[in-house]
Parts: C-alpha cells; sequence; structure tokens
C-alpha cells in the first residue's frame, strides 16, 4: 500500500507535469498566433462608431475595435455593410441604398481619416500582406444582404469600386435576387432559389472580382449559385448542420458542393449555430437575470426575431442598451455559468474539427460575427482570439493547418475570384 506521503509527491509531480504541458501549449500557441495572418470575415459595425468622438481607434464598448484587435493578434477584420430586408419596391431599396452607403463611408473614414496610420483598407490578398508586413490592422469589406442594390445591375460595381469584395444576395428574409434560409421555417419561397435579376448578379459579381456568399441564401439558392459561378463562393459565417441543425448552417450535401466548387466556408461562433440545445437552456437561465437587470434601468428584453425586424436606428439603440445590460449583469451571470455551461470554444473547434473531417483542411475558415450577434464562451471579443488558436493547437493542428483556417484559405479563394475576373474581363 503506498504511503499518503509517496501520494502527496506522485500528486504534486502529476499537477507540475500537466502546469508544465498547459505552458509549452501556450507558448506553441502564443508563436503560431503571432506568425499566421489572422482574418476575421465577418464583423458588423455601427455608423456611430466612426466618428471623430467615438471610434475604433479607442476601447469603446464593441466587440471589435483597434486596442481589441491589437491585445487578441486580429490582423485583418471584414466590416460589414448590412441592411435589414425590407419591402421589395423602389422606396425600400432606395432607404437601404442610402444606410449602405453610410456604412462604406463610415469604413472609409477609418482607414482614410481617423486611423489611417493604424488600418488600411485591402480589396487583393497582396495588400493585406502589405498592410500586415507594414505592421498595420486591416479592413476589408463585405456586403450583407443585396437588397440595397435595388433593381440597378450598375449598382453591383459601385460597391466593388467603393471596397466591397464579397456580398450575399439576402439575409434574414427573400430578397428579390434569391430567397433566405428563412423561408425554410414555413417552406414558403419567393424565387425558388434564383431571380432573373439575381443570376445577372451573380455573373456581374463574376466579372468583377467580388466573392459570392451563402451564408443567408437558401439551399437551392446556393445550388443554383454554384452551377452558374465561374468562380469559388464562400459561406462568410456559418457553421456544420450536422452538428447543430439550424437552417444557417450548411448541410453535408451544401458542403461537398463547396468543396467540388473550391470554396470556403467560414466557421462561425454563434452560439446557437453551435450548439442550439445547449443555448438554449443557457440562455432561458441568464435571460431571466438580464430581464431582472434591464427592468431597474428601464430596458425591456426582446426575442431576437423582433429585434431583426426593428429599423437599422432602433436595432442599434437596443444592441446599445443591451451590451449596458450585460456589462451590470456580469457578476451574477458568472456564478450561473457554474451550474449551466455557455457555448463555447469546445464547441466551435469541435465545428472546425468536423468541416476539416467533411470537406479538409482547404475549405475552412474562421468568423465570429462580432457585433452581430456572434461570440461565445472564450471568445467574446477581439481580444480573446487567441483563445480559438490555442483550442486548435491542444488537438494537434500543425502551423501550416491553422495559417489556413486563419485566413490562407479565404485569400486563396479571393485571389481564384479574382483571377477569373481578369479573363472574363479580357475575353
Amino acid at each position: 500500500m503506498f504511503s499518503k506521503k509517496y501520494l502527496l509527491v506522485f500528486f504534486a509531480a502529476f499537477a507540475a507535469s500537466a502546469q508544465s504541458t498547459d505552458d509549452d501549449l501556450l507558448k506553441k500557441a502564443q508563436e503560431i498566433h503571432h506568425e499566421v495572418i489572422t482574418i476575421d470575415t465577418h464583423n458588423d459595425i455601427n455608423v456611430n462608431n466612426f466618428t471623430a468622438e467615438t471610434n475604433y481607434t479607442q476601447d469603446i464598448d464593441t466587440q471589435v475595435n483597434l486596442p481589441k484587435m491589437v491585445k487578441g493578434g486580429v490582423d485583418v477584420t471584414w466590416l460589414i455593410v448590412y441592411t435589414g430586408q425590407e419591402e421589395l419596391n423602389a422606396a425600400g431599396y432606395e432607404t437601404a441604398h442610402k444606410q449602405a452607403l453610410s456604412k462604406f463611408e463610415a469604413i472609409h473614414r477609418l482607414v482614410e481619416d481617423i486611423a489611417p496610420n493604424q488600418i488600411g483598407l485591402a480589396t487583393t490578398s497582396a495588400e493585406v500582406r502589405k498592410l500586415v508586413a507594414q505592421g498595420k490592422k486591416v479592413a476589408m469589406i463585405g456586403v450583407e444582404n443585396g437588397y440595397p442594390i435595388g433593381t440597378d445591375l450598375q449598382n453591383v460595381e459601385k460597391f466593388y469600386d467603393l471596397g466591397a469584395r464579397y456580398m450575399s444576395l439576402s439575409h434574414n428574409g427573400h430578397s428579390q435576387l434569391c430567397d433566405s434560409n428563412t423561408g425554410e421555417a414555413n417552406n414558403e419561397w419567393l424565387h425558388g432559389g434564383l431571380s432573373d435579376l439575381g443570376k445577372e448578379v451573380v455573373k456581374e459579381m463574376n466579372r468583377l472580382g467580388m466573392m459570392i456568399d451563402v451564408s443567408h441564401p437558401s439551399k437551392e439558392s446556393m445550388r443554383q449559385m454554384i452551377e452558374l459561378s465561374k468562380a469559388p463562393i464562400i459561406a462568410s459565417h456559418s457553421s456544420a448542420r450536422g452538428l447543430c441543425n439550424h437552417s444557417r448552417n450548411l448541410d453535408d450535401e451544401q458542403l461537398q458542393w463547396l468543396k467540388e466548387n473550391g470554396g470556403v466556408i467560414q466557421t462561425v461562433a454563434f452560439d446557437a449555430y453551435l450548439n442550439t440545445e445547449k443555448n438554449n437552456a443557457y440562455d432561458d437561465t441568464v435571460n431571466k437575470v438580464y430581464a431582472e437587470v434591464g427592468k431597474k434601468i428601464g430596458f425591456e428584453l426582446l426575442p431576437r426575431t423582433e429585434v431583426w425586424q426593428m429599423e437599422e436606428e432602433k436595432r442599434s439603440a437596443y444592441y446599445e442598451d443591451f451590451r449596458k445590460v450585460r456589462k451590470l449583469a456580469e457578476p451574477k451571470i458568472k456564478k450561473l455559468k457554474e451550474k449551466v455551461p455557455p457555448v463555447g470554444i469546445v464547441d466551435f473547434v469541435d465545428h472546425v474539427d468536423y468541416l476539416v473531417e467533411k470537406i479538409g483542411i482547404d475549405h475552412v475558415g474562421i468568423s465570429s460575427d462580432f457585433d452581430g450577434g456572434g461570440g461565445i464562451e472564450g471568445w467574446s471579443d477581439a481580444s480573446q482570439s487567441l483563445n480559438v488558436t490555442l483550442e486548435l493547437v491542444k488537438r494537434g493542428y500543425t502551423k501550416e493547418e491553422i495559417a489556413k483556417l486563419w485566413g490562407e484559405n479565404l485569400l486563396r479563394v479571393l485571389d481564384e475570384v479574382q483571377a477569373v475576373a481578369q479573363s472574363l474581363q479580357t475575353k
């Protein structure tokens, strides 16, 4: 029988060995994270945070800003020109177009006037690498929802000239261009995939060199886009439906289409798209706390579907107030997490593993959807981005593989899309 003293020495040695292993893994992760180009392909913005008084040079109450990018070692942020889905008429298109332009202008203001020495706008992989080599952060632009182009095909080129390098043709609701994944709820469709105008937009995006994003369009829309497109496509912020049965995720058949097309799926750190059951259990618990805390400051917690239907200005104000409530509720929430665990880094990398196994390392990437609903335990804002790399290292991913996941796959697709455009323009 072992003596008590022997057991104490054994456990102390075991603990020291485990600590040494953890330290080694962290050091390895830090080295890799510093050396690879880290790209987050989906971060929403509020134009109110792009003013002389309040902007991304400050560590303001946003999940993404320059101080958080520096702390988290994030090189590239795709800032999103998002507009909600309204009526399919001239008035709706005009309003959305103005909203879209205001977001383009805000991004240009950041890189040209507010912080040109800290961050630059990139439209090619070469520009990304050049800016990173200069020690600058990089902004790229994606358009979430083709609704604001209206019925004028020339607006696609207008957005391209303003810096957009990917665009989804719909969001939460069928647009004039294609059906949305939201039609699946009631099996109600407007076009049966792409509209005639949508097909022309796909061709125009190919001609210009703008990546086609399938994170919100319906499955049939995606199938038709791949059939029509001469270039690879992307899913800028989606995860695996095989692990989480949500219509925003791609099922195994869609993943195979994506692989054959040569595209990439950017795994998204959005709790409801990673583990719906776990997230619902956690949400039910914490929402009671948010409701209690919110009541004290006059804030009413609303269902996410109701928030999505708000006008842009009201939605932004709601999220701003909600962030204040979450801040006030932090002490209570911290205790709750011990009993009801939230969706976290492990769940996120489970999806990465699944996607890599299904379609290969060359077709998988990383995104957060920060400031648009994204964020999970361990990666709640850009400052915690090292934790993703650490979990990948723990699971045995090599530096080359991590580089592909964090950005090289996305840049490869961008290069191929732009090469197709050059070929089409030459012809």
